[in-house]
């Protein structure tokens, strides 16, 4: 640790901010080890940290670091030719970051793809596909705070890295020397060569339609799009130009946009989180409305890379309220059932894709219209990896996907979530509802009625320390040696361990495979049909459990969700 530190204190090459930085936490033995002591791991999420100087943080040098790994990769691929999609968000050092591991990759004689400008990240998984491309970079860390980034790997599918392939990357980025063992290209040069090529407006257009060729409903939503009112917010992110545009092109020509926040900046000042799942982030846009005096259907929000979307409606008294991603998610997947049903286009071999940590309610809904239906594991690149299968087999027709965090994607453009085409799936939702004499809270509760009362809860329990991963796996580890007879009053029925791949009945002791990939990820099936889940985040020191509610009232499921977030909170605090 003290050694790395040093290293990076004694090299000439250091920029003058770092070495700044390093003057600063000198003799501070905490602050060196949060910086020095532990390696960012790269995994199929990539990089993810806050920005500061170290070999634990997001900075040129472990950005610089881990692109030779990739460049090897494709190289053993043949794809030097086929090239490098790259992109970024607003956040501060996206532009600088995207534009070293340009620099990287054109020193090995591969081709880049840059945006002229930041763009949303299906967008990039969309570029990938659209110009052949090998591989792409995004750099962005999503909804995390300002302090963050990430640099985010896909491969030609469109999807994010492959596991097998993430470990190739992080060998040899372990084996690189972070200051002379990266190469690195001037761009301008890199042009001259024909090594670097810029993109932008076709991309946009031709990435816009595809999007708008997935309307199901394109003649209401023109009839009814600028009766609803709909509201937006990009919350200083990438999604400023494209959802307005392509809501514009839905013939939504009164879209109210939140200016104060339409402008991109990594500094997000409008909010403490850029994370659309929150309520605060609706605070400005409905003030705006507010003063504005005018009546809004619903305020469409998405986070800084626009692949996340946020949903705010009215509820029965008129106040506003933020849809969590189940509620969105059984409102769109029940928007597509009931449109295809009704226009004759609902394949007979339809399948609609969930995270396994999302609401069973998806599932109900499914199962009573015919529906198939799956689940896989948390991360957008499983489900990418189910519609490249069925592109190639035709055994099944991709018509829907989500993660309960808000991502969700309807066709195979792309191969991870779209909150652009989120957009204007929900803008279209919206406008069935208001067509049919209802708003988007009423129809929540018929689905309710219908279905019953789902609920859920995610707890975040932050781990700290010089190496929170470890700790991490440390916990999990503990929890698999408990046995646990009930959570939340309510009987264990069955637990499924990921890292086995093994389901056990606890009733009888019988065994049964999961089905599903390894992973660090305990699934408790719980009387009544609620569950709970525990697994570490991949891409924040902190650990997730999701409590999934099932009941038949909402004062039982706050019951269950309360219980069973206490007994929780209990379990991982030890």
């Amino acid at each position: 640790m003290i050694n790395e530190y040093k290293k990076w204190c004694d090299n000439e090459s250091l920029d003058e901010i770092s070495k700044a930085r390093l003057k600063e936490i000198e003799g501070d033995e905490t602050a060196i080890a949060e910086r020095f002591a532990v390696p960012m791991s790269f995994g199929t999420a990539g990089l993810r940290s806050t920005m500061d100087v170290g070999i634990s943080k997001m900075n040129v040098y472990t950005v610089g670091q881990t692109t030779p790994g990739l460049a090897e990769l494709i190289i053993s691929a043949n794809g030097q030719e086929r090239g490098v999609a790259v992109c970024y968000d607003s956040r501060n050092n996206s532009e600088l970051f995207a534009k070293t591991a340009a620099s990287v990759l054109t020193a090995n004689g591969i081709k880049v793809y840059l945006f002229d400008g930041m763009r949303p990240t299906p967008e990039l998984s969309f570029a990938i596909l659209y110009y052949g491309c090998i591989a792409g970079i995004n750099v962005t860390a999503s909804h995390n705070p300002k302090e963050y980034n990430g640099y985010k790997v896909y491969w030609d599918d469109g999807a994010q890295l492959p596991p097998e392939h993430a470990n190739t990357v992080s060998e040899s980025a372990a084996k690189t020397d972070i200051f002379s063992g990266v190469k690195k290209m001037c761009l301008d040069e890199a042009k001259e060569r024909g090594l670097l090529i810029m993109i932008g407006d076709e991309c946009d257009e031709a990435f816009l339609k595809a999007v708008l060729d997935c309307r199901l409903d394109a003649e209401n939503t023109k009839a009814n799009g600028n009766k609803v009112g709909l509201a937006y917010t990009a919350l200083h992110g990438t999604g400023y130009k494209l959802v307005p545009e392509a809501l514009k092109r839905c013939g939504i020509d009164n879209l109210i946009t939140i200016d104060s926040q339409m402008i991109p900046d990594g500094n997000f000042p409008t909010v403490a989180s850029p994370n659309p799942e929150n309520r605060e982030c609706f605070e400005e846009a409905i003030k705006k409305l507010d003063e504005l005096g005018v009546d809004c259907g619903a305020i469409i929000a998405t986070d800084p890379d626009a692949d996340r979307i946020g949903l705010a409606i009215k509820d029965e008294k008129g106040e506003f309220f933020a849809l969590n991603g189940n509620q969105i998610g059984a409102l769109l997947i029940d928007h597509i059932i009931k449109i295809r049903k009704k226009s004759g286009i609902l394949p007979e071999n339809a399948c609609a894709i969930k995270s396994v940590v999302s609401s069973n309610l998806f599932d109900a809904i499914c199962e009573k219209n015919g529906v198939r239906h799956i689940s896989v594991l948390t991360g957008f690149k499983y489900i990418g990896e189910k519609i490249k299968e069925w592109a190639i087999d035709g055994s099944n027709t991709f018509i829907f996907g989500y993660e309960e965090s808000q991502g969700y994607l309807s066709a195979g453009y792309a191969r991870d979530k779209d909150a652009i085409g989120a957009s204007v799936l929900a803008a279209e939702m919206v406008c069935r509802h208001y067509a049919d004499g209802k708003t988007v809270y009423e129809a929540l509760q018929d689905i309710y009625r219908e279905y019953g009362i789902y609920k859920e809860s995610v707890l975040n329990v932050k781990i700290s320390g010089i190496d929170p991963m470890a700790l991490m796996g440390d916990i999990m580890a503990d929890i698999r040696k408990k046995t646990l007879d009930s959570i939340g009053g309510l009987k264990v029925l069955a637990q499924r361990d990921y890292s086995t791949g093994i389901i056990k009945n606890i009733k009888d002791g019988s065994e049964s495979p999961t089905g599903l990939p390894k992973s660090d990820m305990l699934y408790y099936e719980l009387e009544g049909g609620s569950a709970v889940i525990i697994r570490p985040s991949g891409t924040e020191p902190k650990i997730k459990a999701y409590i999934l509610a099932r009941a038949e009232s909402n004062d039982e499921a706050n019951s269950i969700i309360e219980n069973c977030t206490n007994d929780c909170k209990a379990l991982l605090n030890k």
